[in-house]
């Protein structure tokens, strides 16, 4: 076994990196996402005549169906399988994220005020209605962010299992996860300017479009470690060694048992 596996090391191939980069990219655009609405606040709030609580309010109800959704989504990956429940899951949050962009349309559709300064010039008598009907339309658009955004650790975590051995897997996770710092760093670098530039609508839709980019990648370059055309038999065997081992130590076992019976055959 050992000898196997030194083997695989000295000739494998390193695809699981190029994973493990998809993992990171996305933990990446999971917090981007995340982070736009809390970098528009000031802004929203003005448009809409939001209070803190009116704010507060989008923001725990986000916070309770990601911890809700979890549970859920977790299972859902292990159901439908790496590749497939990561896709669905980063494609609902680009959604959802995109969505958001559509909140003010529909707030003004619904108040019956045409454009964004004539909801932050509307009459104080307005400013309760425009403030309902405008959280309500955010935490719409956050639930569906929040479903989504709730599988990427499971996803992550279940590919990080699929294509590294135990030893490798704290690594690895580490990398990925370091996403989470890389997204929100950039997400203040770039959304203010996107919504000074285009509007806060269009830094949405930008960011959101992301994620969409990554399902595409996801498609063409994640595959099941046995179906992948990219990875040669050394780097499998690595990949699956923990398996290997277990199975070798079963087969001992059984061999051990059955030497025990016989021994204890021949002493009768």
């Amino acid at each position: 076994m050992k000898h196997l596996l030194n083997t695989a090391n000295e000739t494998m191939t390193r695809y699981r990196w190029t994973i493990c980069t998809l993992l990171f990219f996305a933990t990446t655009v999971n917090y981007l996402d995340r982070q736009v609405l809390s970098l528009l606040q000031t802004e929203l709030e003005t448009i809409f005549h939001w209070s803190k609580s009116d704010y507060g309010t989008i923001t725990s109800i986000f916070s309770l169906t990601y911890a809700i959704s979890m549970i859920f989504v977790g299972r859902f990956i292990d159901r439908v399988g790496t590749k497939k429940g990561y896709a669905w899951a980063i494609g609902l949050w680009s959604v959802g994220a995109c969505i958001h962009a559509l909140c003010g349309l529909a707030t003004k559709h619904y108040v019956g005020i045409g454009t964004t300064d004539g909801l932050r010039n509307a009459s104080p008598d307005l400013f309760p209605f425009i403030a309902g009907v405008s959280v309500a339309t955010f935490v719409i658009a956050r639930i569906v962010l929040a479903v989504g955004e709730a599988g990427n650790f499971p996803a992550a975590i279940k590919a990080t299992a699929e294509y590294f051995p135990k030893k490798d897997r704290a690594y690895a996770t580490g990398i990925f996860n370091s996403g989470s710092n890389v997204g929100a760093i950039l997400a203040p670098l770039s959304v203010p300017f996107m919504a000074k530039a285009w509007g806060w609508e269009i830094a949405f839709l930008v960011i959101g479009s992301l994620g969409f980019i990554w399902v595409g990648f996801c498609l063409v370059f994640y595959k099941k470690p046995e179906e992948n055309p990219w990875m040669n038999e050394a780097e499998r065997a690595y990949a699956n060694q923990d398996e290997a081992i277990e199975k070798e130590l079963m087969e001992q076992e059984e061999i051990h048992e059955s030497d025990k019976k016989k021994v204890t055959f021949f002493s009768v």
